[in-house]
């Protein structure tokens, strides 16, 4: 049974939790088969939880399920990719615009302070990785709109089974952060315009270096 189940929630809730977990480190890497036997035997759990957590996370995008194959970690095309990154450069620009105009100062701050600590994890890629995230995620809290962040977050679940992460690309961290220094600076001047296009630039951008295979050796 999955470690910490003590807070009421259903089994197959951490079961989900666990399994989400490991797709989303690419410890079951994108593409791969979903060993249910041997999942069971390893968290020590039936079958029964372990299909409904796969069901949770199939409708999250993360697990595709095959007739007679099973249930499979998803793997991303590159137009699964380009579709996920339209969708969300239509969103974040338009919460960008939305933070621009209506931003409290303590808000504001809040962003500037993210920002700061961005721009001291230039060396430090995985810290980089979660500071970025957490600075999109500021951007669509205040901008509060509920429906949009959930399909945001959903989005972004699925982005991560991407292999070929666009901070990866040599020289895209730098130009990432010279993006939300751009973006950073339109939002502190209350430019809706620019902070949309700012934005829509910045996943256009990612999304050229996120479909860009590594050269082989």
């Amino acid at each position: 049974m999955p470690a910490g189940r003590h807070d009421g929630r259903p089994l197959y809730e951490h079961v989900a939790e666990r399994l989400r977990a490991g797709i989303l480190s690419h410890t079951l890497a994108p593409g791969s088969w979903i060993d249910e036997q041997r999942l069971c035997g390893e968290y020590g759990i039936s079958r029964t939880p372990l299909r409904e957590a796969l069901k949770v996370l199939a409708t999250e995008g993360l697990i595709t399920m095959k007739p007679r194959r099973g249930a499979y970690v998803t793997e991303m095309s590159v137009r699964d990719v380009t579709d996920v990154y339209h969708l969300l450069s239509l969103l974040e620009s338009d919460a960008a615009a939305d933070v621009a105009r209506l931003a409290s100062p303590a808000q504001m701050a809040e962003l500037e302070a993210l920002h700061a600590q961005l721009e001291a994890a230039v060396d430090d890629r995985e810290r980089f990785f979660a500071l970025n995230e957490a600075f999109h995620l500021r951007i669509l809290d205040i901008a509060d709109n509920r429906w949009r962040t959930q399909v945001v977050i959903d989005l972004r679940k699925v982005m991560k089974l991407n292999r070929h992460h666009s901070l990866f690309r040599e020289g895209r961290l730098a130009d990432s952060l010279a993006e939300h220094r751009a973006l950073m600076q339109a939002l502190q001047a209350r430019d809706a315009a620019a902070a949309e296009a700012l934005t829509r630039e910045h996943f256009r951008n990612g999304l050229a270096a996120a479909t860009v295979r590594p050269r082989q050796a």
